[in-house]
């Protein structure tokens, strides 16, 4: 039996981590300065362990999808 994605150790803890990673993630995708991204919205949803980053940057917006437990960047989307 599978321990529960409560019970299993996630590599993004924080906000601040997932955040971190997300902008990552943009600036890898697009050609942005980090000093252009602006973060519009977090939330971390309890039941699948993902955190999701809203993040603005220039015209655009996107929403960024993680797993907490692998600490790896499952979307980006753009909104």
């Amino acid at each position: 039996m599978n321990p529960g994605i409560g019970l299993m150790k996630r590599r993004l803890e924080t906000e601040k981590q997932a955040i971190a990673l997300a902008v990552s993630g943009i600036l890898k995708k697009y050609e942005v300065v980090q000093d252009q991204i602006k973060t519009l919205e977090t939330k971390y949803d309890n039941d699948s362990g993902d955190w999701y980053v809203a993040l603005g940057f220039g015209e655009k917006r996107a929403v960024v999808k993680m797993d907490s437990v692998h600490a790896t960047i499952s979307e980006i989307n753009e909104i």
